[in-house]
C-alpha cells in the first residue's frame, strides 16, 4: 500500500512512529504538510495538488490535523475521501470530535456517562447555568483547546461569571462543566483502534494542578481498564465515527465519564507508559480496511422494505439476560444477532449457544417493528421530566 500521513510536524514522535510502523510492515509512506495542498473541486473529478503538482495515488491517509487548521485540514481530508482514499478518521468525525460542544451533544443522545455541561451566551443565563451543572466549583473550557490549554477551574460562582464574561468579550465561546471532584488531578486515556482498546494509562497531575495532561507535568502509568470503562471508550469512539481515537475518561462515583475524544491522540506518552505498539496497531487497522473487501452491510440489508439493522443495549432488567441466543426467542421473531459488543470485545457471528449478559450491545438484523420492541426506553434522569427516549433503529 501507499500511505499518506497528513502532518505539519514530520519530526514529531507520533508522525515518526507512524512512518516507521508503515515501512516496517512493507508499505510506502509519505509525510505531507497539510497546508501545502490545493483543492480542485470539479464535476466527477475531485482532485488534489501538492506543492503545485498533481497528487499521486494513495491507498490510505492518516490525518494528524492540529486544532489551528481544523477547517482547511478537514477540507483536504474530505477531498481524499471523495477521491476514494481510505482515512482512519473521516473528515466529519474529525470536525465533530474537535468541537467539544458538538462532541458532547452527540454523545449525550446515547447511554454513556458525560459531565453535565452548559453553554450560554447571555449574561443573565450564566448564574443559572452554573447552578444547573451542580454549582461551584465548575470547569470552564474553551470549545477548541488541546493539552489542557483553555481549561480553567473556577472555585466560586462569582469567579466563574467573571472569567466567562472576560472570555466572551474576547470572542471566545466556552463551556461550563460540572467539576468531578472525586477525579481531581487524574484521568484515564484509552486509545481505541478499530473498535478495540489497544492501550490505556492513568494520568496524574503534578502537585496541586487539577489538569493531568502530560504536557503540564502529569505522570502516566499503565492500567488495564475494567469492562465498563473499556466499553465506554469504544462506544464513544464509535458514536463519533472515529476509527482511531484517544478517549479521556474521568473516574466518577457513578462510573466512567467521557471528558473528551481526540481524533489525533499523541502516541509518545502512552506508548512510553504502556509499552504498546500503537502505531503498528493503526497500520494493521488500515490493512484490514484497505486490503480486505469492504461491504456496506447496512446499505445492503436495509434494501428489503420493512427490514433493517439496529444496535441496542441489553439492560440488566431485560428478559434476555442469562438466555442463550437460541433460547431467547429472537430467531422466532425473525431477528438475527450479527454481533455482540461485550466490554470493548467484539464477538462477530455469535453461536446460538452464546449466553447474553447485561451490558452487552447487540447488532441485529430483522423486521423493524420487531427490532423496535427490543430497544429499552429510558428517561432523561431529571425529576419531573416524563420525557422518554429510545435508541435509534437504522
Amino acid at each position: 500500500m501507499k500511505i499518506a500521513i497528513l502532518s505539519r510536524a514530520p519530526g514529531s514522535y507520533s508522525t515518526t512512529r507512524l512512518r516507521e510502523a508503515s515501512t516496517t510492515r512493507g508499505h510506502a509512506v509519505d509525510v505531507l504538510d497539510t497546508l501545502n495542498f490545493a483543492l480542485q473541486v470539479e464535476k466527477e473529478f475531485p482532485d488534489l495538488y501538492y506543492r503545485g503538482e498533481p497528487l499521486g495515488k494513495y491507498d490510505a491517509v492518516i490525518p494528524r490535523i492540529g486544532a489551528s487548521i481544523t477547517f482547511f485540514g478537514a477540507a483536504v481530508l474530505t477531498q481524499f475521501e471523495q477521491m476514494g482514499v481510505f482515512s482512519v478518521n473521516s473528515s466529519h468525525a474529525v470536525t465533530a470530535s474537535r468541537n467539544k460542544l458538538r462532541a458532547i451533544q452527540i454523545l449525550s443522545r446515547h447511554d454513556i456517562g458525560i459531565p453535565v455541561t452548559a453553554f450560554v451566551q447571555r449574561k443573565e443565563d450564566l448564574t443559572p447555568a452554573i447552578e444547573r451543572v451542580g454549582g461551584a466549583p465548575v470547569i470552564i473550557k474553551l470549545l477548541e483547546g488541546t493539552q489542557g490549554i483553555g481549561v480553567i477551574l473556577a472555585e466560586s460562582a462569582d469567579t466563574a461569571v467573571a472569567i466567562i464574561e472576560t472570555l466572551q468579550r474576547a470572542k471566545q465561546d466556552v463551556l461550563i462543566q460540572k467539576f468531578v471532584a472525586e477525579s481531581r488531578g487524574r484521568d484515564l486515556r484509552a486509545i481505541v483502534v478499530g473498535g478495540s482498546v489497544v492501550a490505556a494509562m492513568r494520568r496524574t497531575a503534578k502537585g496541586q494542578e487539577f489538569r493531568s495532561n502530560l504536557h503540564r507535568g502529569g505522570k502516566a502509568t499503565r492500567v488495564e481498564l475494567d469492562e465498563e470503562y473499556a466499553r465506554t471508550a469504544v462506544q464513544a469512539a464509535h458514536i463519533l465515527g472515529l476509527g482511531v481515537a484517544g478517549v479521556d475518561l474521568l473516574e466518577g462515583r457513578d462510573g466512567p465519564q467521557v471528558l473528551e475524544v481526540n481524533s489525533s491522540p499523541g502516541l509518545k506518552g502512552i506508548e512510553t507508559a504502556t509499552g504498546a505498539d500503537i502505531a503498528a496497531a493503526i497500520v494493521e487497522y488500515i490493512e484490514q480496511q484497505v486490503l480486505s473487501p469492504r461491504i456496506d452491510l447496512r446499505r445492503r440489508m436495509t434494501a428489503t422494505q420493512g427490514y433493517g439493522v439496529a444496535e441496542f443495549p441489553v439492560a440488566s432488567t431485560s428478559t434476555l439476560v442469562g438466555q442463550t441466543i437460541v433460547d431467547s426467542g429472537l430467531r422466532a421473531r425473525n431477528i438475527v444477532v450479527l454481533q455482540i459488543n461485550r466490554g470493548g470485545v467484539v464477538i462477530p457471528n455469535p453461536k446460538e449457544g452464546r449466553t447474553l449478559l447485561a451490558g452487552d450491545r447487540l447488532l441485529c438484523y430483522g423486521k423493524l417493528l420487531a427490532l423496535r420492541t427490543l430497544v429499552p426506553e429510558r428517561g432523561r434522569g431529571h425529576p419531573g421530566n416524563p420525557e422518554r427516549r429510545s435508541e435509534t433503529v437504522a
